[in-house]
């Protein structure tokens, strides 16, 4: 009896020790080098999706502005209505309201860009044509794109355009002139705030910057925390 455990402990003693040996093969510590590379990898994966995610807000910030500031008037942005919209107002001809005109270029912006009218009467529920002119002076194209809004700020949710040639990218050929329609009409709903019981202007202010790679239109800080 005692023979034959020895002999069954002699045939399981190699198996024992094979399988402790890639038991611990498993189990050993990894050495600083290894947690080193493994922490640096991490980091790199980190900071990877980090950029990629700031890369897709910058091109998303405008778009998601535009629609933001469109759906709320937020910052006397316009709003967008539906042409048909129009066929259905009913002037508010006792009211008689004066909308100026104001045109800004950045510091970078080649054009000259200017109104083609100092003001307009319109009342609410009246459409109204407009029109801005930009040059491009230089001696190569430019591509513009341009930002608006509405001062006072609260007359922007019924400031409303049909036309318009803002957010959209536009080039000059050297030395080439256009004239830039905005259609656009007044709520007849204006009449009826309270908060705009005594304003009867209006200032229509648009700003072109020159379209470069990388270029973010200005977004107030109240959206940027909306959309980060």
């Amino acid at each position: 009896m005692l023979l034959r455990c020895c002999q069954y402990a002699t045939r399981c003693q190699p198996r024992y020790f094979v399988t402790s040996a890639i038991r611990n093969s498993f189990t050993r510590k990894k050495s600083d080098a290894e947690i080193a590379a493994e922490k640096k990898q991490k980091t790199v994966h980190y900071v990877t999706a980090i950029g990629l995610l700031t890369l897709g807000l910058a091109y998303a910030a405008v778009p998601l502005y535009r629609l933001f500031c469109q759906a709320t008037s937020y910052g006397g942005t316009i709003s967008t209505h539906r042409p048909e919209d129009v066929d259905k107002m009913k002037p508010v001809k006792n009211r008689v309201i004066k909308v100026h005109f104001n045109a800004d270029i950045g510091a970078a912006m080649l054009w000259n860009f200017k109104p083609q009218q100092r003001d307009i009467k319109v009342s609410p529920g009246e459409t109204a044509l407009a029109f801005y002119t930009a040059k491009n002076p230089s001696d190569h194209p430019v591509i513009g794109i341009s930002t608006y809004n509405v001062v006072p700020f609260e007359a922007g949710q019924y400031f409303n355009k049909i036309q318009c040639f803002c957010f959209e990218e536009q080039q000059l050929n050297p030395h080439e002139e256009v004239d830039m329609p905005v259609f656009f009409y007044i709520d007849p709903e204006y009449a009826e705030d309270p908060r705009l019981e005594n304003c009867d202007d209006i200032t229509l202010s648009y700003t072109f910057f020159e379209a470069k790679k990388g270029l973010q239109l200005p977004v107030p800080s109240y959206i940027k925390k909306h959309i980060a």
